[in-house]
């Protein structure tokens, strides 16, 4: 029983909530930059090189395929090895893209930190005690 509740108190503390949240939304946020990068910046890198689907540029090692095969029918002919090139390269602009999106985040949530701790903290509200000796004070000028 002590296990249940140990692994209960764990499962339910905030950091590994807010854990949680971020995988979800780290994956979602996947999605949307390879959705970038083979919507968008792909086509783009396709037209410049001349190759309209860039994942499916391969290399074949061992073995014969007949020209104009996808990648995926390549790998199914037997005794070949197929250096696949095409999806390195896609897999390695999606890191590229989701790395510097990611710094970009982080630069400007560390440029609103700094910002944060710049802004002068407003004086503290004087203490009780603070006030009453202050109309102490301005009592004992007025009689004077």
């Amino acid at each position: 029983m002590g296990f249940v509740k140990e692994f209960k108190e764990f499962a339910v503390k905030g950091n590994v909530m807010d854990l949680a949240v971020g995988v979800i939304i780290g994956g979602a946020f996947g999605k949307i930059i390879d959705s970038v990068v083979n919507d968008l910046i792909m086509p783009l890198v396709s037209g410049i090189i001349g190759s309209p689907d860039f994942t499916n540029k391969y290399y074949v090692i061992k073995g014969t395929v007949p020209e104009g095969t996808s990648l995926a029918e390549a790998r199914k002919i037997a005794d070949t090895a197929i250096f696949a090139y095409g999806n390195f390269i896609t897999v390695f602009i999606n890191f590229l893209l989701l790395a510097f999106v990611i710094f970009m985040m982080v630069k400007g949530m560390n440029s609103l930190k700094r910002k944060q701790e710049q802004a002068p903290a407003a004086p503290p509200a004087p203490s009780s005690t603070d006030v009453l000796l202050t109309e102490i004070r301005d009592e004992l000028k007025k009689k004077n």
